[in-house]
């Protein structure tokens, strides 16, 4: 006797060839979709065939670019579903769980754990990072136990460009599994990373993966989750099956194709723009060390040099407030930020800042207007001249604001 699957897939055979014969076409499926170019992709309609099909080709361009299978992936709503979904959909099934991440995650990941944590969920161990910003993978080793089950790093960091290594600690995992005859799940938070960075899951050796199609040239709203097949992650929202259960709701097919198309772009200029970007980057510390105010005033430079974003530069201005560095900065048409956006004006100091600069005078500093960090992060269409005006601004600011720092 044939399953319920099984009758349905015959069903939709069936309507594909009917399909071919019909001509005039006449909508009638308005609760489903108001929009027949957009149909929904769970119809079994034509057109919902169509946009199904469509949905099925992006899963398989990204997962192609993974090195994935097609079933691997996902589709969220953007990086903070993604890392939500793979945290709490794999460590909510677990009775008493030990979970490890770092102490410079982006909030979308550092809040799930703190939320976990709170609530007794999990326990929770908070690994510092060096004063490179760099997470030592010996460190990650040292803490875990029988009860861990999930370790969580993120891919490079999206304040200072931090890149983590990835492999050296899916090393020590894998290692720690074998002598323990036990199985530690490891998720990575590669949204900054996928513009410049190598993505095939395989090499890195992650369970887990998220990042969305914002950072990519891509769409806003739309974001992707690869979930190794054997992970076991289970739905934390109800009220449908699609994307294999895992997140209900209507997939936004539109969106979807364009991040497939954008990640298609962002793989074939990746070395190109990789290397154009290091000597941008690169010119613009060298011009700010160079500068003599910001030389005098003590700039400081965040994060590690060499093991870091082609498109990163992280400074800090000492005794002058990151928001007003900002808007001064944008009055004379730059636009730079004080920290994550999604952080962006909460009257805070940058975690991430705090963590690289304890045991410093800097580190003792409790509010973002102490702060004086500021983020540049370039890209496709930054040029020499942008970084020629951007220091000129950043010279021509801190002459009229001597008296913050004299």
């Amino acid at each position: 006797m044939r399953s319920r699957s099984e009758h349905c897939q015959s069903l939709l055979t069936g309507y594909t060839i009917l399909m071919a014969k019909s001509t005039r076409k006449i909508y009638l499926d308005y609760a489903s979709s108001a929009l027949q170019s957009s149909a929904n992709p769970g119809a079994i309609h034509e057109l919902g065939v169509k946009e199904k099909n469509k949905l099925e080709n992006a899963r398989a361009i990204v997962a192609r670019i993974l090195n994935a299978h097609n079933d691997e992936v996902v589709f969220t709503s953007g990086a903070t579903e993604s890392n939500n979904l793979a945290i709490l959909g794999l460590v909510q099934n677990v009775k008493k769980p030990h979970t490890l991440t770092t102490n410079i995650e982006h909030a979308s990941v550092l809040e799930v754990y703190k939320h976990l944590e709170e609530t007794k969920q999990a326990k929770v161990t908070f690994v510092e990072v060096e004063k490179n910003g760099i997470i030592d993978p010996k460190k990650i080793k040292k803490f875990l136990t029988k009860d861990t089950v999930l370790v969580s790093v993120m891919y490079a960091n999206n304040e200072i460009g931090t890149i983590e290594p990835l492999r050296e600690i899916a090393k020590e995992i894998r290692h720690w599994n074998k002598v323990n005859n036990k199985k530690i799940y490891f998720h990575t938070d590669a949204t900054q990373a996928v513009n410049y960075l190598p993505i095939d899951v395989e090499k890195l050796s992650v369970d887990l993966m998220s990042f969305n199609g914002a950072k990519i040239y891509g769409p806003k709203g739309v974001g992707v989750l690869y979930i190794r097949r054997g992970t076991p992650i289970t739905k934390i929202m109800f009220g449908g099956d699609q994307e294999g259960g895992l997140r209900p709701g209507t997939e936004n097919v539109a969106g979807i194709l364009e991040l497939a198309r954008a990640l298609e772009t962002t793989e074939k200029t990746k070395e190109k723009e990789t290397k154009r970007l290091i000597i941008l980057r690169n010119y613009f510390i060298n011009k700010m060390q160079h500068s003599n105010i910001l030389k005098n005033i003590g700039m400081i430079i965040n994060g590690d040099l060499e093991n870091r974003l082609p498109n990163n530069v992280n400074i800090t201005i000492p005794s002058i407030p990151s928001d007003l560095l900002v808007i001064e900065l944008s009055a004379r048409g730059v636009m730079a930020s004080a920290k994550s956006a999604c952080k962006a004006g909460d009257g805070k100091a940058s975690h991430v800042i705090e963590a690289i600069r304890k045991d410093t005078d800097l580190s003792r500093r409790s509010s973002a207007e102490e702060d004086g960090s500021l983020r540049f992060s370039l890209g496709r269409q930054t040029t020499k001249k942008d970084i020629d005006d951007t220091v000129q601004a950043l010279s021509q600011i801190l002459t009229k604001l001597k008296k913050w720092y004299n």
